[in-house]
């Protein structure tokens, strides 16, 4: 009966795969949105820029996912700044200046100054 009862607990178990390892502890998509994407970035082009760098001989395919998501994070930040430039110049429409303007703002762009 304690069985049943920690199985009707609500409480998520662990049942081991076939390598003894805990299935919760797979990367699994959100569940809020149904057919949600891990990855906005194509992670075969993320994978193609990262191998034409002759630095890189071997590149994981997890490697591949967390560079893609360090460049989304880095676009929606740095066009995040760009649009409150925007904005203070009264504009909706993001301008070259704008982003200009957010890297000079902003002392994590100064590596693309100049």
């Amino acid at each position: 009966m304690a069985a049943a009862a920690a199985a009707g607990s609500g409480t998520p178990r662990e049942e081991e795969g076939p390598a003894g390892e805990a299935a919760a502890s797979q990367p699994q998509a959100p569940t809020s949105v149904p057919g949600a994407r891990l990855s906005r970035l194509p992670l075969a082009r993320v994978k193609a820029l990262v191998k034409a760098d002759p630095d890189v001989t071997l590149a994981g395919q997890e490697a591949i996912f967390i560079l893609a998501r360090a460049a989304e994070l880095f676009v929606e930040t740095i066009a995040k700044d760009a649009y409150c430039c925007a904005q203070q110049g009264k504009r909706k429409t993001l301008q070259r200046r704008d982003l200009d303007n957010a890297i000079e703002a902003v002392d994590e762009f100064a590596f693309l100054e100049d």
